[in-house]
């Protein structure tokens, strides 16, 4: 990456006000906080491992320029898909321009706008000077590609398919159906003319449920209409301007619809083509930058001191990379994301190299809960509570079907939640196991383990502490986390003195053998103390009576002690390690039974110092349960060290440019759990919130000062400055909050 300076300022002062920034602006910007975390190349890429990401939470885009001046982008839509749920590109297009954007000689600059939301590319050759603005907007599902010379320039824009006829096509992809050229049109779409739903019902003995729950796969159809005034159809992968022009607009609609043919698809995207093509493009950019403004103005942390300036941009980009993917139809896949470009990777059975296309993603199309949860951990503070909708919808949805799994295989009510799990709820199959004559996975893994649900609803009772949204308890999450706690209530049996007694039982994926697990007993814990301490308007009298029966049944938390000092354990009872994880610290995060303000901070301290892997990068908590605990020198070594070093766990993949595409790590690229874990300890290292308590600096270095805008219980805005130590020019709103401040 190239900071601002780094650009000459004359060439800027050329170009265009309407695409490109004045000097005037430019100097503005300068003193910009969220400039300086701006994403700025003065050289094209070489390929797709140099492409920037960008999208309006549902449709996204990796964008980059090549060295022969080509516009490139690779197309994604959160919910596109195949017959197997494995969540296909849209596709890739090319933009070629002649004379092209980039020759010998010229001088070149590319930069990720964060305020507005766009990817500009400005290019100075000799005399003559061009400029793209790249956006997807905000408000519908479309890419707009604005081209701008001072001398005339023909185009042309490919459509380059890569799933064709012929070819070994991946997770269950067909090849792309490219309709006949038309007008100023390229139209293509994938569709899926079968589905593995109903096979998973069957083969996890849930067949007698086939044709009661919809196939959420079945006729899913997706694709785009690639389109501009000026166009004309080359073929049907191709358009170009019909005459030279010094100005272009190509916009690329997209559409995920299930269809009964794929003739309606084409008619509703056609029909939100028209829609689109009627709005004035100034209004609508208008529209577009005003979301982002009021998204970057929701909350910030904004350092510029040394490392921490790293940390920022860190904190700052991939919470640009959630917003880019946040507020679809799915939830956020961890593993790439909206972001997967073509790879490498090594073959499970015989370790060779295979070369992978943009649609592969390590571990998968599943959901695995352990990963999916820290983008969201990571949106509560900054309030984009917006973003944390589709997951908690997904698992809403599939409550249903989960209920009945339940009564199917224990004859008990309740859910319990898979840690990998399709989007109606079931286990991955590879999981579960063909042939499994049995209700428990194969995969030694998760066999007995199935603590999402219990963290799922702490999630949703803090979205609830920060909304106060009566609708959002009881139509999700009681429905939800009433269910969890039901399972767990009528699965196991008690002991002789009237306790639970959680066996057989893991703690987490490491110790494969268990006995009451920390994880299930504080998560027990902690949840059903959240929800008695719920208006009792919220639940019926008969949820609050079991609710206060079952607290009462929970064993204690299993603790070890020597000579005086005790520490957390990872289960009463544990044995057959197979992971690398420690479950005893998820007593401090995600739980927060023990954190800086609570008793027996002593205890958390040495469960630390014990603690078996120490490490931080991918999804591991360390750096978060530093934060935590106070402990102020670990949680910014940990910080600065995921913030600055991108790959923890090496594959043999490129390593991409874009500053915050971390991985593969543990998982693939980018990988969104790295990223997240940097922004949840960031976040608890400068505030922590515990019932009404907004506790501020608990883990914050003296030496960083900071701008801030966080989000907290009840509805409540912390804003201010941090300088030397110190809070400044703190702002609470509403100011009736101010006096639960802890200093």
């Amino acid at each position: 990456m190239m900071c601002d300076r780094l650009f000459n300022e004359a060439l800027i002062k050329c170009l265009f006000a309407g695409i490109c920034f004045s000097a005037a602006a430019l100097a503005r910007a300068e003193t910009d906080s969220l400039k300086r975390c701006n994403v700025v190349w003065d050289s094209p890429s070489a390929d797709c491992h140099g492409s920037m990401p960008i999208g309006n939470g549902d449709l996204a885009a990796n964008v980059w320029v090549e060295p022969n001046g080509d516009l490139l982008f690779y197309l994604s839509k959160s919910d596109s898909w195949s017959a197997q749920q494995e969540l296909l590109k849209l596709g890739r297009v090319r933009v070629k321009m002649n004379p092209p954007l980039v020759a010998d000689g010229s001088v070149f600059r590319q930069e990720l706008d964060l305020k507005s939301g766009t990817i500009q590319v400005q290019s100075v050759i000799g005399d003559r000077q061009s400029a793209i603005r790249f956006w997807i907007d905000a408000n519908q599902d479309v890419v707009n590609v604005e081209i701008e010379s001072d001398e005339s320039f023909s185009a042309q824009v490919l459509l380059e398919p890569w799933r064709l006829h012929g070819e070994k096509l991946y997770g269950g992809a067909v090849p792309d159906t490219v309709l006949p050229a038309e007008g100023n049109a390229i139209r293509w779409f994938q569709r899926n003319e079968s589905s593995m739903f109903e096979n998973t019902l069957k083969e996890q003995h849930l067949g007698a449920l086939v044709g009661k729950y919809p196939d959420p796969l079945i006729n899913r159809t997706f694709g785009g209409v690639i389109a501009g005034k000026g166009l004309q159809s080359n073929n049907a992968q191709t358009l170009a301007t019909a005459t030279p022009a010094k100005k272009l607009h190509i916009q690329v609609h997209a559409l995920t619809l299930q269809a009964e043919t794929a003739e309606v698809w084409l008619s509703q995207i056609e029909t939100q083509r028209v829609a689109v093509e009627k709005q004035p493009l100034a209004e609508v950019r208008k529209a577009h930058e005003a979301y982002w403004a009021d998204f970057w103005g929701r909350s910030w942390i904004y350092i510029d001191q040394d490392e921490a300036s790293t940390v920022t941009q860190a904190y700052v980009l991939q919470r640009w990379i959630q917003a880019c993917a946040g507020r679809g139809a799915s939830p956020i896949k961890f593993n790439g994301s909206l972001f997967t470009v073509d790879g490498v990777g090594r073959n499970k059975k015989n370790k060779k190299l295979e070369h992978h296309g943009p649609d592969y993603r390590k571990w998968g199309g599943c959901y695995w809960f352990q990963n999916t949860r820290e983008p969201y951990w990571a949106m509560l503070y900054s309030g984009d509570y917006d973003q944390m909708a589709p997951l908690f919808k997904m698992y809403r949805d599939a409550v249903p079907l989960l209920k009945e799994r339940t009564r199917t295989y224990f004859g008990h009510d309740g859910i319990f939640c898979s840690e990998t799990m399709y989007l109606w709820g079931l286990n991955r199959q590879n999981d579960f196991g063909t042939g499994n004559p049995g209700f428990y996975p194969k995969n030694p893994y998760i066999r007995y383990y199935w603590d999402s649900g219990n963290e799922l609803s702490m999630m949703m009772l803090d979205v609830y502490a920060h909304t106060q949204d009566d609708g959002f308890a009881r139509n999700t999450l009681i429905p939800i986390a009433d269910e969890v706690v039901k399972f767990y209530d009528q699965h196991y049996k008690r002991t002789p003195e009237g306790q639970v007694l959680f066996s057989p039982s893991m703690s987490l994926e490491t110790w494969h053998t268990a006995e009451d697990p920390l994880p299930v007993i504080v998560g027990l814990k902690t949840v059903l103390t959240g929800l008695l301490e719920l208006s009792e308007k919220l639940s019926s009298l008969e949820q609050r009576a079991r609710w206060t029966r079952f607290r009462a049944e929970l064993p204690p938390l299993p603790f070890g002690e020597e000579n005086g000092t005790k520490w957390i354990k990872p289960a009463h009872t544990y044995s057959d390690c197979r992971n690398s994880e420690n479950p005893e610290l998820y007593a401090v995060f995600p739980y927060r039974a023990f954190h800086v303000g609570k008793p027996d901070l002593d205890v958390a301290l040495e469960t630390w110092k014990r603690r078996r892997i120490k490490q931080t990068g991918g999804w591991r908590q360390d750096a978060i349960q530093a934060a935590m605990l106070g402990l102020t020198d670990e949680a910014r070594a940990y910080v600065v060290k995921n913030a600055t070093q991108k790959c923890i766990i090496k594959e043999p993949l490129r390593e991409a440019r874009f500053p915050a595409f971390w991985g593969p790590n543990f998982d693939w690229t980018p990988d969104q759990c790295q990223g997240s874990v940097t922004m949840i300890a960031f976040q608890r290292m400068l505030m922590q919130c515990d019932g009404r308590e907004i506790r501020l600096l608990p883990a914050w270095p003296k030496e960083w000062n900071a701008d801030f805008k966080l989000h907290a219980p009840y509805n409540t805005t912390v804003e201010g400055r941090v300088e030397n130590g110190k809070v400044i020019d703190l702002e609470v709103t509403p100011e009736s909050r101010r006096k639960d401040i802890v200093l």
